[in-house]
């Protein structure tokens, strides 16, 4: 087949193109003003890449060891909630796509498909991302399930206490079960596409949460969610989890590296750094930013994940100079799912391997081992790049947020953290013709 998809920016365009307004910006919006969703992506590209030649890089390597198992690149499908949406059966179609390139595949409590599906789907890794409902017995339920179908991690979602303002769904009325407008009627006639695919296999519905809760009726998604989630979940919370579940854990939805120590007391195996990909706190810190500070703090007592914005193979190997293991992505294969399902999907994924191998080439790391911080830069004004340096370079300020004073290009450089908690981006004293413009 002849794709005409060259990067993630190619189906984001196709997925606009093809799917009902309402469902597109479910998938793509983020909340409130989405400061956040834009800051992910300022935030990736303020990180320069430095290439490095000459290396001898003619054999090159993308395998990563989690949790004791060997995959071949460092990158996962993240759990999307109502992927259904996007292409019928969409769960088990990523489930298909990540075991034909033998990366895991995280599967939502929010999920169109039921666990047993998914499981069944392909001879691939398969996690489960758990929510902690206000009903304990239904996420022990679902602990015990995931266990029992072989999933071999469980990652718990803690960011979600309140639910974000996603103001794109609130004005296209975006409900389930689906609540038809004029409006919306006329966006399924201009996409037969995906009106004539749901009509046969039925509207998306969220098997596991409609199996274990029943649902009720609710104007948003949003609100759904927030009549069934307990936002008293705290550490204790995740011990319960710890003590119920013996294989790898893993911890959703950081950005406080000050959290990091509770983790290693109750014993979780690892964290990911998430802002829900912009979809919650509106104005929150990029993971890429916060990243070295998780690092700095846990060593390598902890296996990081990273998501919030990655579309690219250069993305992917910047999370891996900032400490990084391996990276989520989330909405880069809910576009291709909703591009041609399962192949589209698989395409996306050797598209973010041939790019993040062009990286990885041309910055002479043989393997992803060989990523480190001495492999960027930060640039916090045009012409002003800093280089990366570790937490002990850096001098104690009082308070996160002390004050800084804004350049004359109007950005506003983040201020130095704590020493002892945080690592930081040293001021180097170069030339203007060694300046980034």
């Amino acid at each position: 087949m002849i794709h005409r998809q060259h990067s993630i920016a190619d189906f984001r365009e196709t997925a606009r193109r093809r799917l009902p307004r309402f469902v597109f910006d479910f998938i793509d919006g983020g909340s409130g003003t989405e400061n956040t969703l834009a800051e992910n992506r300022t935030a990736l590209d303020r990180v320069r890449l430095v290439g490095s030649a000459p290396t001898d890089i003619s054999s090159c390597s993308q395998s990563v060891s989690l949790f004791g198992q060997r995959y071949d690149r460092p990158i996962i499908i993240g759990p999307t909630g109502l992927a259904g949406a996007a292409w019928p059966r969409g769960d088990v179609d990523l489930a298909r796509a990540a075991a034909a390139h033998n990366i895991p595949f995280v599967m939502s409590t929010a999920a169109t498909a039921t666990m047993e599906a998914v499981a069944a789907a392909g001879n691939g890794a398969k996690w489960f991302q758990l929510y902690i409902f206000k009903d304990r017995a239904v996420s022990k339920r679902l602990v015990a399930k995931a266990r029992d179908l072989g999933f071999g991690a469980l990652e718990v979602t803690v960011d979600n206490a309140i639910p974000g303002r996603r103001l794109r769904d609130a004005k296209n009325g975006f409900s389930l079960p689906f609540r038809w407008s004029p409006a919306k009627l006329a966006s399924l006639a201009a996409h037969p596409g995906w009106s004539l695919r749901t009509a046969r296999a039925g509207p998306p519905r969220l098997e596991v949460m409609a199996a274990e809760l029943g649902l009720e009726k609710a104007d948003t998604i949003a609100e759904l969610m927030q009549a069934q989630l307990d936002p008293s979940v705290d550490w204790e919370d995740i011990k319960w989890v710890r003590d119920a579940w013996d294989g790898p854990l893993v911890v959703k939805g950081m950005l406080d590296p000050g959290q990091v120590a509770k983790a290693l007391e109750i014993g979780v195996d690892g964290l990911v750094i998430s802002n829900h990909g912009g979809r919650q706190l509106d104005g929150a810190i990029a993971t890429i930013d916060i990243l070295p500070e998780f690092r700095a703090e846990c060593g390598s007592r902890l296996t990081l994940l990273v998501d919030s914005g990655f579309r690219t193979g250069s993305d992917i190997a910047r999370a891996l100079c900032l400490g990084a293991d391996a990276v989520q992505v989330g909405r880069a294969t809910l576009y291709a799912l909703a591009c041609g399902g399962e192949e589209s999907v698989s395409h996306a994924l050797s598209i973010l391997g041939s790019e993040l191998n062009v990286a990885q080439m041309l910055m002479g790391a043989r393997t992803v081992k060989d990523f480190d911080q001495s492999m960027v830069r930060r640039r916090l004004a045009p012409e002003n790049p800093e280089p990366m340096a570790t937490a002990a370079a850096a001098p104690r300020q009082s308070g996160l947020l002390s004050t800084v004073a804004e350049n004359t290009h109007g950005a506003l450089p983040y201020p130095a953290p704590q020493a002892s908690r945080k690592r930081e981006f040293q001021a180097s004293s170069k030339t203007n013709s060694e300046r980034i413009i």
